[in-house]
């Protein structure tokens, strides 16, 4: 009797491990190479102190500086890093869908390669999507989280394109933060969701067009950029004002 009292417990470790989402997290990166490898073992080292199942997929826009090389080598080393490289095409948020499209997992996510989101964060997105939430978003404006030095005008112009958001995401399930690049959603949310494969604010279409009902917002600071040069910049810009103006049609019903 004792010895099958001491393998329950066995069972039930099996059964649960069985039972865990599988994450299968998006990094795109375009010359990122002082930055990925020490990335790909933060996160590595998050995700399985958490026993945490899951897939790294580097989706590289062609990068001339190493990055691919210096992905390829942590992935011969562990299998749940993949790279998938891609040619003659740029754009974080078509990097982020072909990543997630490569990837069989029940949760999705995305993360920067610049070291300006704490991987340790994970933890927390992980679990409230593990306990029913449809997104879980890295906020850095939900209480307790930050921008770090931004100056008063890139401060104000994020202010107001979050503002600008308001009247287009779901009532019951609008974020502070639409404008993150740190997030993790089921993949049901997205089945059938024909999402826009321009610009960088990929979370905002998710938010409208997904089928995301139930949402929490996980406070973070924004880190400094540890490495190499920021991707911001005018066409940044105006991608998202196009996307924001398409994403009103749709809510009118063009383009449906």
């Amino acid at each position: 009797m004792a010895e099958e009292a001491e393998a329950k417990p066995a069972e039930t470790d099996t059964a649960a491990e069985k039972c865990a989402l599988r994450l299968g997290l998006v990094i795109p990166t375009l010359n990122e190479a002082g930055n990925i490898g020490g990335l790909l073992g933060q996160v590595r080292s998050v995700l399985d102190a958490q026993e945490i199942p899951f897939e790294i997929i580097v989706v590289d826009d062609d990068s001339r500086d190493g990055t691919g090389d210096v992905v390829s080598s942590v992935a011969r080393e562990d299998p749940r890093v993949r790279l998938i490289v891609r040619k003659g095409e740029k754009g974080l948020s078509g990097a982020v869908i072909d990543g997630w499209a490569a990837s069989s997992a029940e949760v999705l996510g995305v993360m920067d390669a610049d070291l300006q989101h704490p991987p340790e964060m994970l933890t927390a997105l992980y679990a409230a999507v593990s306990e029913g939430k449809d997104i879980a978003v890295g906020s850095r404006y939900t209480a307790g989280g930050g921008v770090g030095e931004w100056n008063f005008v890139r401060r104000f112009l994020s202010a107001a394109a979050v503002w600008a958001t308001l009247p287009v995401q779901h009532a019951g399930a609008r974020a502070k933060d639409p404008m993150s690049g740190f997030f993790l959603v089921r993949r049901e949310c997205l089945e059938g969701v024909r999402l826009q494969r321009e610009g960088f604010k990929l979370l905002l279409d998710v938010l409208v067009r997904g089928r995301v009902r139930s949402i929490r917002e996980v406070p973070i600071a924004f880190g400094a950029r540890s490495q190499g040069a920021s991707k911001a910049n005018f066409k940044v810009g105006w991608d998202y004002a196009r996307l924001l103006m398409r994403l009103y049609a749709w809510r009118c019903g063009v383009g449906r």
